[in-house]
């Protein structure tokens, strides 16, 4: 018999982890408090690259570059599998001044990375997006044709067990899991799975509101930065605006001065947005994590609990290699990075 695990969050990381471990002959159940994919993983703009990694340590830049490697490949296999285009696009991105050019030099050519000059601004080509909510509309859609079972609407109660190996896991409507295995995937609500066993994680909300212009296809053709503010280009002319970072907890509202905020900021990046009609403005939740850094481990009190959570700002830039690293620790096979920045916290 397959060995079955269940997978707690059904965002980008856990539809990947799923997909991950079906492909090594695993049963995998996917459970997820709402609909799947609908939080931060929908929620995000889909730059694919660590915002300005000369201000980030290694182990953010080494998981994240590693991901955005495998989105190419990851977004093609998903349209051919479920004729749902990611819009997966190489569009390059210019950071505008102010930024610290010697800085950022230095870190593209220790990386091999690709990059020019264009006066104060830094030109980095190889810098690609996919479009979220379409990525995961692709994923939801394979992981049902991979034959996952996905529940939606299912919140589970705060781990109940004490320690060595989890039998079962209950929701608050008191149906069961039970599995091989578990693994908590469940984004900015990680923690509050966990109850007591998640108090070393040094993780919270952190909410992130951001703006959607409707313009002309050819308004603009790369993301723009400035100033942690960007702007995302669509290929059908729609332009995404973002993003805050707030410490509000698990508040998913917008306000109108943060609107004010964002449009004034993407105005002084791309003046012709003064002329463009907004179409949206959400919010999501992200996964706040110390330095950015994830925890991809398995739990030190749980024989059978494994946590691929908490990457923060990157979740779907990672999510691709994530998965793999995962997979691999729970199937005891070679990882393809050093786990060791990514372990659970120790008290």
């Amino acid at each position: 018999m397959k060995p079955h695990a269940v997978i707690i969050g059904a965002g980008v990381l856990g539809c990947l982890s799923a997909l991950s471990l079906t492909e090594r002959g695993w049963r995998v159940t996917l459970v997820d408090q709402g609909q799947a994919g609908l939080e931060s993983s929908w929620a995000g703009g889909g730059i694919l690259f660590p915002l300005l990694p000369w201000n980030y340590s290694e182990p953010v830049n080494r998981l994240a570059l590693a991901g955005m490697a495998r989105h190419g490949a990851l977004c093609d296999l998903l349209l051919e599998e479920t004729g749902i285009d990611p819009q997966y696009w190489r569009c390059g991105m210019e950071i505008l001044p102010p930024l610290n050019l010697e800085a950022a030099l230095q870190w593209c050519k220790d990386h091999a990375f690709t990059c020019e000059e264009r006066g104060s601004s830094l030109w980095l080509p190889e810098v690609a997006q996919a479009r979220n909510p379409r990525l995961m509309q692709a994923l939801k859609a394979l992981v049902r044709l991979s034959g996952i079972t996905l529940v939606e609407h299912s919140t589970m109660q705060p781990l109940a067990a004490t320690q060595g190996r989890i039998t079962r896991w209950t929701d608050t409507e008191g149906r069961c899991y039970e599995a091989d295995v578990f693994v908590v995937t469940a984004g900015a609500w990680s923690k509050t799975l966990l109850g007591e066993h998640g108090k070393n994680l040094d993780m919270k909300p952190m909410r992130g509101q951001m703006l959607l212009y409707r313009t002309a296809p050819d308004t603009l053709d790369h993301i723009q930065y400035r100033e942690d503010f960007y702007l995302i280009p669509r290929l059908d002319g729609h332009i995404l605006a973002g993003s805050t970072v707030e410490d509000v907890g698990f508040d998913k509202s917008t306000t109108a001065d943060t609107a004010a905020a964002l449009a004034k900021k993407a105005i002084r990046v791309l003046p012709a947005l003064a002329e463009a009609s907004v179409v949206k403005h959400w919010s999501g939740l992200r996964p706040g994590s110390a330095d950015n850094i994830p925890v991809i481990d398995r739990h030190p009190q749980f024989d059978n609990l494994y946590l691929n959570t908490g990457h923060f700002r990157y979740g779907v830039t990672m999510a691709p290699e994530s998965a793999e690293l995962l997979a691999a620790l729970i199937c005891g096979e070679p990882p393809g990075l050093d786990l060791t920045p990514y372990a659970y916290p120790q008290q």
